[in-house]
């Protein structure tokens, strides 16, 4: 009697946990469209609207395809510190880089707690602002792909970050982060590619991660305290600095 005791006492664990109870959002339920050319921003910024407001941990899926965003901020903070975003496709950036080049960043998350960032990929589309950059040309500064800012107990997992305008991902002002699995590319001679940026920032992790783009594998800004770096493939590029 005791082994059918211990699996129900099992159950009931599971299914009172937090995951068990985590408010489930799918982007396609919001209008987002996975042909890599209707504008999603909206849809992506409903769901994390519906997310971020939820009293439950919360779980925004992306599911397989490609989705064309826009600026996007998702802002907080939350009325809950579990907040997945769980990617199974790919967003992608505009093809005309001017749309988002003056705009500083992609996507931005802002004074939040608890996020986590699971797999997918990001196509910053920055090819053509490099070229325009190369050239001598009066053009955009760029925008970072990804950043965290102000935010804590973060992490990103299983993301790859691909030609990305400026840096790839920001961490600036933050506690408490964990970066692992990710992989970085971009073109040898793409300039200020960054792969990870960490500012202002004390307690970071970054672990089994692959970076190759043309600039920096990871810089280290000021203020920067609590870092740790771990099984770290990197270039080409110029290294950790």
């Amino acid at each position: 009697m005791a082994v059918p005791l211990l699996i129900t006492l099992l159950f009931i664990s599971f299914a009172s946990s937090p995951l068990a109870k985590a408010a489930q959002y799918s982007v396609l339920s919001y209008g987002a469209k996975p042909d890599g050319k209707t504008d999603s921003t909206k849809a992506f910024a409903a769901a994390w609207s519906q997310a971020c407001a939820s009293t439950q941990p919360a779980t925004i899926s992306v599911p397989k395809g490609s989705f064309s965003l826009g600026q996007l901020r998702f802002q907080g903070p939350c009325r809950n510190n579990a907040i997945l975003l769980r990617i199974d496709g790919t967003l992608v950036a505009p093809s005309k880089y001017g749309v988002i080049g003056n705009a500083n960043n992609w996507l931005m998350f802002e004074q939040v707690n608890g996020v986590t960032i699971s797999g997918g990929t990001l196509d910053g589309q920055g090819a053509g602002l490099w070229s325009c950059k190369n050239s001598g040309k009066d053009c955009p500064n760029g925008a970072t792909s990804l950043e965290f800012s102000n935010s804590k107990n973060i992490a990103i997992t299983g993301l790859a970050s691909l030609n990305s305008q400026l840096f790839h991902i920001v961490i600036l002002g933050c506690q408490n982060v964990k970066v692992q699995g990710v992989r970085v590319s971009a073109a040898g001679n793409s300039p200020n590619t960054d792969g990870i940026h960490v500012q202002s920032s004390t307690g970071v992790t970054i672990l089994n991660s692959r970076i190759g783009t043309g600039d920096d594998c990871v810089s280290i800004g000021p203020g920067t305290s609590n870092l740790w770096i771990e099984n770290m493939a990197c270039g080409p590029g110029h290294g950790i600095r």
